[in-house]
């Protein structure tokens, strides 16, 4: 009686704008953008009304059906941090926060076991594919328009 939902952060749950840093200068700019942005939260991605969504049903007092929620990102420190502000500044809370610094997520997945799995990223989705139910979004700049 538990659904969960794993959601990838940049052009998911966020905007792109840190992906967009990431994929023209590379990760040392990355990083630096990030750490100088750690108080700005991030816009909001296409998912951030459904991870709201999610936020309301667990936070009914009677439900019948448990509700677990998952950030699995390639981010890692520093730039975790301005993710971590941006779901406390929209007020939500998440069950699980996974930072993999860019591993494949596939094995990382596997073990919470979600429902579904929502990343904008076909590589991450093909890593994920063989463990969990997983869904390409089609968002941000590595999604450019054909």
């Amino acid at each position: 009686q538990e659904v969960r939902i794993a959601f990838d952060g940049d052009a998911v749950l966020f905007g792109d704008e840190a992906e967009r840093v990431f994929q023209s200068q590379g990760l040392d700019a990355f990083h630096a953008h990030e750490t100088a942005h750690a108080s700005q939260p991030l816009a909001a991605g296409p998912f951030k009304p459904l991870l709201l969504a999610l936020q309301r049903l667990q936070r009914q007092p009677a439900r019948p059906m448990r509700i677990r929620t998952a950030l699995v990102t390639a981010r890692s420190a520093p730039a975790h941090e301005r993710a971590m502000r941006t779901l406390m500044d929209w007020h939500i809370d998440i069950d699980e926060a996974m930072f993999l610094g860019g591993l494949p997520k596939g094995e990382f997945l596997r073990e919470f076991e979600p429902d579904f799995f929502f990343d904008d990223q076909t590589g991450h989705v093909q890593s994920a594919a063989p463990h969990v139910p997983s869904g390409h979004v089609v968002a941000g700049v590595a999604n450019p328009p054909t």
